[in-house]
């Protein structure tokens, strides 16, 4: 069971934000294009620079090796990317009931990543973040490229983990009745700033 404290987090002219994802707690973060959702989220995880402190379980990030913060905190990013062509490259554990539950069986392993639509890579990224059994998830738009279907098994399959590991998540979404399904409470970024949302 982990706890994620944001304190005073502030990157370029994102005014400083603080909150507290519970263990087992699932926030939506909305708010217009362009106001900096990826960027905090990027933040969090420790990829670009920031003032603040982002603690997990009482250790700030600053104590912790950049590539381990990045395994306990996983952030899905719109756009994966891949460094071998082959799916099964980048799966050294293989969930398969994961595998499953997103649509896919054990052939997926053996397609070309050049060859998956943008959909797929979307769905195997999020399999490829869980098999690092990460304490916290940020998912930036992760069912954006998905059709409805695959958004049910995506949106089941990271309820499932979330209360299987008590795991928080910070879900962003321009998808208004997405976040009223999966969010225990939301959050909205607006002219800079970081608010509870009505």
């Amino acid at each position: 069971m982990s706890t994620l404290n944001v304190i005073d987090l502030a990157v370029l002219d994102i005014q400083p934000a603080s909150f507290t994802l519970q263990a087992g707690e699932c926030v939506g973060l909305s708010g217009p294009s362009g106001e900096g959702k990826s960027l905090l989220l990027r933040a969090i995880a420790d990829l670009i620079p920031h003032r603040g402190t982002v603690t997990l379980d009482g250790v700030d990030c600053k104590n912790i090796n950049p590539a381990q913060w990045r395994r306990r905190v996983g952030l899905l990013l719109p756009e994966s990317h891949w460094w071998s062509d082959r799916v099964g490259d980048h799966f050294p554990v293989r969930e398969m009931d994961r595998v499953t539950a997103l649509g896919f069986d054990e052939t997926v392993f053996d397609w070309q990543v050049s060859r998956c639509s943008s959909g797929e890579k979307q769905r195997l990224a999020l399999l490829r973040l869980l098999a690092n059994q990460p304490q916290v998830l940020l998912l930036d738009e992760p069912s954006a490229s998905l059709d409805p279907k695959s958004v049910d098994r995506l949106e089941s399959l990271i309820k499932i983990y979330r209360e299987q590991m008590a795991c928080p998540v910070l879900w962003v979404s321009h998808d208004p009745a997405q976040l009223a399904r999966v969010a225990d409470r939301q959050l909205r970024l607006a002219h800079k700033q970081l608010q509870a949302a009505a």
